[in-house]
Formats: C-alpha cells, structure tokens, sequence
C-alpha cells in the first residue's frame, strides 16, 4: 500500500505533462475533452497489455488528424465518418504491423542510420519549442519563469526524494504564484460537471474519408519509430527489438480504434512525458498506467478534470520548455554517443536538412524529414575525403 501511495505522485506528473495537449486537439476538432481523456487512458492501458508493460510510455490525442477530425466532426457534423477514419487508420497501423513481422525488423532499423535518429529526436523535442514558448509561456512570462526555476531547481539542488517530482514541485509552485498574482480561473471549476459519461458513436464508412485518414497513419507511425528512438535513449533498453516495433504498433493501432468508438481522436505516444521520463529517471510501467487511470477519473469526473484545466498556460509552458529541451538534448547526446563525424560535410548535410525540415513544417514536419534524412543517406554518394570522415 505504501508503494502504491507513493507512486502517486509520479503518475500525477505523467498526468500534468499530457493533459494539456490532449485536451487540446478535441478542443480544435469539436470532440468531447471527457472522452479524449478516458480514451488516452484506456488506450494507454491497452497498449501497455499489448506490448506486455515492456514501453514505458504514455498514449495521448495525435495531432496529425486535426485537419481531417475538425472536418468531419466541426463542419460536416459527422462524427461517425470520423470513427470511420480512425478504424482505418488502426487498420494501417495492423497491415504495417503485419509487414514488419514478415520482413524482420532489424532488415527495418539498419535502413536508419544514427546520423538520421540523432537529428530526429531533437526535431521531436524543438518541433514543440513554439507551443511551450510562443503559445503557453508568452502568455505570462512571470508565471512561466516561476514555474521553470521551481522544476531546474528540485531537479538539480532537490533531496532525492525531491528530484524524483521536479514537474509537480514546478507546477505547485506556479499555480500558487499565479493563484496570488489571480491568473487562476476558479470559476471553471465551480461551473464544471460532477460526474459525465463517454457517448458511442458509430462508424459510417465513406471512401472520401478512409482515403483521406487513413494515409496519415504512414506519418504517426513515423514519428513512433521517432518517439522510441527517444525511449531507448533515456531507458539505455531497446524497446523496438523487445517487446518489438510491430507490437507497438499494434497496440496503438488497437487504442485509436477504442478511441474512435467513443468519440475521441486518434492515439499516439506523447514526447511530452517521455521529457518526464528523461527528467525523474523512473520507468517503471507502473507509473506510466497509474496515469491511465487517473486520465480515466478525470474524464468520468469533471470538477477533478477542471482543477486540472484551470493550471495556467504560463505555468503549464514553462514546465514544457524544460521537457521539451530535455528531448532536444537526447538526440545531441544521441549523436555523441554514436561518435557521428559532423566533419563528414554528407553527415552535415543530413543533420542540416533534417533539422530546418521538421523545425519549419508546421504539420508532420517530424515525419518528412525522416523521409528526407533517409533518402539523401542511402541515395546520395559520400563524396568527402579520409579527413572530413
């Protein structure tokens, strides 16, 4: 019991890092945040039993289906075509899963050399920089600079105990500031539901709308391989070659399928809380589906959901520039730590290209400059001499 007490804390911060970007895309779209919330958790859940609680990470709403979500639900008033979408979508996700069983992933991974996998993880953490600085901080720098000292400061002077919730400590200490300085919306939380239910919704199957979803799931399944790339890095374990790449995939495939039943978007793992993982060091899937559960609680009960939701953006943006940052240096480290030669001028190239690529794409950035970084890899002759290599 103590154990389980004590883990609390951890899953809390797993929480905090996702809410506000799950929460976010129904916003965009039309969708219930209640069911977003209960679906991140239970598709979470579900991905935890697929890959056998072997991938400590957390599921939440993607945002690569925003466009063709705010279509179907926001214009069209259609949520049915909408699940219809993600049922192809997770069928995407079986047919890719399918293809890696037969093929062998490792045939998969020596296509993807580090000087690809080092700039691509960092891409996943600056790919985020405008949203914690631009779209959240900026908001109210005071509450965002609070909230970033308070984390550094339990992460890098904190007691070990301490070390352990520097996002908590963080955001306690930025709500109490923002509380003061009333940035707080305590009347959301007065006007919020006590308890709310997830509605079911039926698929209706158009070709216009599997054509038009089902394709992105090329682009979320890239950024997965990314996403893992960053998982293997901070956990020192290499989770595509056990539990496997393919059972990841199924397992998100299943989750977003869930999802779709009940009105919610489609699932992807978050880089968000892989930044927490970086941060506190802990791993265990235990913690990561304490959060599933409490995502669940907090979609069922909406005064809990609202206390959440009505942390600042400030408070919130701050905490990300730390996370963030924390994925963007993951990948540098990546890059050391394979001793890539950056006076090799093709190496150059390709860290450039992939850079300014997934930095400067506002949607699915990460995904072609993958694409990008392996085509001039593998198709582009090595024309530096013995010196630059």
């Amino acid at each position: 019991m103590k154990k389980f007490l004590s883990a609390i804390p951890l899953s809390l911060q797993h929480l905090f890092a996702m809410f506000g970007a799950t929460v976010l895309v129904p916003a965009l779209t039309g969708l219930d945040p209640g069911s977003a919330l209960i679906a991140s958790g239970v598709g979470t859940l579900i991905f935890h039993l697929i890959t056998r609680g072997k991938v400590p990470t957390y599921l939440g709403s993607s945002f690569a289906f925003i466009a063709p979500l705010a279509l179907y639900v926001g214009k069209l008033n259609s949520p049915g075509q909408a699940v219809a979408g993600l049922i192809s979508v997770s069928v995407v996700y079986a047919l890719v899963s399918l293809i890696i069983a037969t093929v062998g992933f490792d045939k998969v991974r020596k296509v993807i050399p580090p000087v690809v996998v080092g700039p691509v993880v960092s891409i996943i953490g600056l790919s985020l920089a405008t949203t914690a600085v631009t779209s959240m901080a900026s908001v109210s720098w005071d509450a965002a600079i609070v909230s970033l000292l308070a984390a550094i400061i339990a992460t890098l002077a904190g007691t070990k105990v301490i070390r352990l919730f520097p996002i908590i400590i963080g955001l306690l200490v930025g709500y109490i500031y923002s509380a003061v300085r009333g940035y707080v919306e305590f009347q959301t939380i007065a006007d919020a539901p006590v308890f709310a239910l997830p509605h079911f919704v039926m698929p209706e199957f158009t070709w216009a709308v599997i054509l038009g979803m089902a394709p992105i799931a090329l682009v979320t399944i890239i950024e997965d391989l990314g996403h893992m790339f960053v998982l293997n890095e901070i956990t020192g374990k290499d989770v595509t070659k056990n539990p496997g790449f393919g059972r990841i995939l199924v397992g998100n495939g299943l989750a977003t399928l869930f999802s779709g039943f009940i009105g919610g978007p489609a699932q992807t793992t978050y880089a968000e809380n892989l930044g927490v993982l970086a941060i506190t060091r802990q791993f265990s899937s235990r913690i990561i589906q304490g959060a599933a559960v409490l995502s669940i609680l907090l979609g069922l009960f909406g005064k809990v959901g609202a206390v959440i939701q009505s942390i600042p953006v400030g408070v919130m943006g701050g905490i990300c520039i730390l996370l963030f940052g924390m994925i963007a240096a993951m990948g540098i480290r990546h890059l050391i730590e394979e001793k890539v030669s950056l006076a090799n001028m093709k190496n150059l190239v390709i860290v450039a290209i992939i850079f300014i690529i997934g930095i400067g794409l506002a949607h699915n950035g990460i995904a072609y400059a993958t694409i990008a970084g392996l085509l001039i890899h593998w198709l582009v002759p090595n024309f530096t001499t013995k010196s630059e290599s």
